[in-house]
């Protein structure tokens, strides 16, 4: 049957299979994730947790990868459940940046892949944290526009709660808190200021009961299940725009291209984005092109990889708008350009 196949199809098939198969056990713990902080994260949680400055803010999204591990094939559900509940954006995006990298597992297949040597494990972790304070920052100081989608509400189901202070929302800035949408009851002086608006509300309707932990659990269950298909049909026409481009894109001509040290990082970049591969992977395949590119051009490699992907690229765009999208994934390459040359 499959034999009358041209070998370069059977190729992409195997590469797509290979990466829905590395990845689907990962988005779906993402979609379980956001749907446990769906049910059981509140706004008034989050406040009392994070700190108020917003650089503490961010350093705290930094390491929180560590404690929660997570791979970039899920990260992009979990993000959306963050800010919709009201974890500061730059807060959120620093997690998903340094997440996928910091954890314990990548920490040590990176160890692991490069004859155990702790050289490139810190030069990865250091270099997550270089680019994820600098989107941070941007994002807490100077990016004024919308990251979610115009009209694009926090997903929500017959099971899910109204608490007393709100969280539904229309649009959500970088500058501020998310907005609330005003078509709701309660809302009340509703302030202005700059680039931000501020609403202050006391809903209109009496807190509902505490549900016991099972109740709790079917709702996770069933907000898990609706944000995992909602997700997986981006990471199957990702897997499969990768595993093409793995199969018709001439990487061999671009193996030969790292003449130059700046060339050679820009060369491991498009490869760590059309590779698409998991981070608990790709360090393995880096350590392979070590004799060909040298030490700045795989730790490019290592960095960007579970930053920015054709999978997680599908998943975004899925939460965030556009223009956004484009200018957070510019400075990430940039950054990660400057942080490779001078390693």
């Amino acid at each position: 049957m499959f034999a009358n196949l041209p070998d370069s199809i059977l190729q992409m098939s195997m590469i797509f299979l290979s990466v829905v198969i590395e990845a689907l056990p990962f988005v779906l713990l993402g979609c379980l994730i956001s749907g446990a902080l769906q049910v059981f994260l509140t706004p008034e949680r989050v406040r009392r947790l994070l700190p108020k400055n917003k650089l503490a803010s961010i350093l705290v999204g930094c390491v929180l990868g560590f404690f929660f591990p997570s791979c970039e094939c899920g990260i992009v559900p979990i993000i959306n459940r963050f800010i919709t509940k009201g974890v500061p954006i730059p807060t959120a995006f620093a997690f998903m940046l340094t997440a996928p990298i910091v954890n314990p597992i990548v920490l040590f297949s990176t160890y692991i892949a490069f004859g155990n040597s702790t050289k490139f494990a810190l030069l990865r972790v250091g270099g997550a944290f270089f680019v994820a304070i600098i989107v941070g920052s941007w994002l807490a100081y100077f990016y004024q526009g919308s990251v979610l989608k115009k009209g694009r509400l926090p997903l929500a189901t017959s099971n899910s709660q109204v608490p007393a202070d709100l969280t539904l929302t229309e649009e959500v800035t970088a500058k501020g808190e998310p907005i609330p949408a005003v078509a709701l009851m309660g809302i009340t002086n509703t302030e202005v200021t700059g680039s931000s608006t501020v609403v202050k509300t006391t809903a209109a309707m009496p807190q509902p009961p505490k549900k016991n932990f099972l109740v709790q659990v079917n709702h996770v269950l069933h907000h898990s299940l609706d944000e995992f298909f909602d997700t997986g049909r981006y990471l199957i026409i990702g897997a499969l725009i990768a595993s093409a481009m793995q199969t018709y894109l001439p990487t061999a001509a671009l193996l030969t291209l790292g003449s130059s040290k700046l060339l050679a990082i820009l060369v491991m970049l498009v490869l760590a984005f059309v590779m698409s591969l998991c981070s608990e992977a790709d360090a393995f395949i880096g350590a392979s092109l070590m004799s060909l590119f040298g030490t700045a051009p795989v730790v490019a490699f290592l960095v960007l990889g579970p930053m920015v992907d054709i999978k997680n690229l599908l998943m975004m765009n899925r939460y965030f708008s556009g223009k956004f999208i484009l200018a957070l994934v510019a400075l990430i390459v940039l950054c990660v350009t400057g942080y490779a040359w001078v390693v």
